[in-house]
């Protein structure tokens, strides 16, 4: 898919230091990832418990446990931010 594509990043609560909270220290490699190729992010909160899920023009193309990404970084050494990265780029 073409830059410029508007990339909704729903995540749901996971547990950390014994408290279950919506956060986005593992999304930080996954956002810059998406925007170094042109994509707007936006994050919306879901309920479900360890998830993200990537959506382009009303469709779901990825999703995955979001302690499988990695804790804060650039997304360059994550496997799973670049698999995130193809799905958006093959979406159509």
């Amino acid at each position: 898919m073409l830059g410029n594509s508007l990339v909704i990043v729903k995540f749901g609560p996971y547990e950390s230091c014994g408290t279950v909270e919506h956060r986005t220290y593992r999304l930080q490699g996954l956002q810059p990832t998406l925007i170094e190729d042109g994509h707007r992010c936006v994050l919306e909160k879901i309920p479900e418990w360890n998830t993200v899920e990537l959506l382009v023009n009303g469709e779901k193309i990825f999703h995955c446990n979001i302690k499988d990404l990695d804790f804060g970084g650039d997304g360059k050494l994550d496997p799973l931010c670049q698999e995130d990265r193809s799905a958006v780029l093959n979406a159509y």
